[in-house]
């Protein structure tokens, strides 16, 4: 692409130019994505069809898993397409959304995880006023408002990033529209523009942080906060697999596994269905 020249599409790194290495790309990235499709849809059925799983609890787990459905939704599909058809193009607007719902999801993740571990630390240190702090309406306004920090959070980084100007290339070395590689397109200086957005969203990851999201918070911040390079890396791949489609295909495993009232009401579930056939 030559300097001064408009963007109108980008071109995402596949993982091969080998055909064959291309389908099985594909059928992998959609084993992947069936295991997060089936597992997250599972944990939100099983909840809103047992009574018992409506408390702030399992409320927010719900709206977790519909976070993992949107997150890996943002970015695999479009990846396995691609692979299927043996092209590479995503035009720009696609492109913009889907910076900002994959950083809507992601963030909302965070604010949600820390919520959750709110609700942990009042039920066990105060028990005798969980019903009164954790009520019905509390639960409703924690989860709004993590839905809307996050918009507004990605509303500034998606906008600050695409108004730069791309004269680089239009060559992402991704498998998805992703920031940093967005960044090395920029024709200015475009780290100093991102240092703020970018200082503030490591600032909520670190403040958000858990066990159960260090995978994730510890390959973006790689990603976000390595050293920038012109030349591509397969390291930039495994980490964008790490962080985009491993951690909603594992949550409902880790989620039903460690819980009894979890996997009782998948069970039940099952046999319902079961008999009421």
């Amino acid at each position: 692409m030559s300097n001064g020249s408009t963007v109108t599409e980008f071109l995402l790194r596949g993982f091969s130019d080998v055909r064959e290495l291309q389908v099985l790309h594909f059928v992998v990235f959609l084993v992947m994505y069936l295991a997060a499709l089936v597992g997250n849809l599972l944990i939100i059925i099983a909840i809103v069809l047992n009574h018992h799983l409506h408390t702030p609890m399992y409320f927010f787990l719900g709206n977790l898993s519909v976070l993992d459905l949107g997150s890996i939704s943002v970015s695999v599909p479009k990846s396995m397409f691609n692979s299927l058809l043996d092209t590479r193009s995503i035009s720009y607007t696609a492109c913009v959304a889907q910076v900002f719902l994959y950083v809507v999801f992601t963030t909302t993740d965070f604010a949600l995880l820390t919520v959750m571990a709110y609700d942990r630390h009042v039920a066990i240190c105060r028990p005798l006023h969980y019903e009164r702090v954790m009520n019905r309406r509390a639960c409703i306004h924690m989860a709004v408002s993590s839905w809307l920090a996050a918009i507004v959070y990605s509303a500034l980084h998606t906008g600050n990033t695409f108004q730069l100007s791309f004269c680089q290339s239009n060559v992402l070395n991704q498998f998805f529209c992703e920031i940093p590689q967005l960044l090395k397109l920029a024709c200015s200086s475009s780290y100093c523009s991102e240092i703020g957005v970018i200082g503030f969203g490591v600032l909520l990851f670190f403040t958000c942080f858990l066990t159960v999201v260090s995978l994730f918070l510890f390959t973006v911040s790689f990603a976000y906060l390595k050293p920038s390079s012109s030349s591509p890396s397969g390291l930039d791949l495994a980490m964008g697999v790490l962080y985009a489609v491993v951690p909603p295909m594992l949550n409902p495993v880790v989620y039903s596994l460690r819980n009894k009232e979890l996997k009782a009401a998948l069970k039940k579930l099952f046999v319902w269905r079961l008999f009421s056939k």
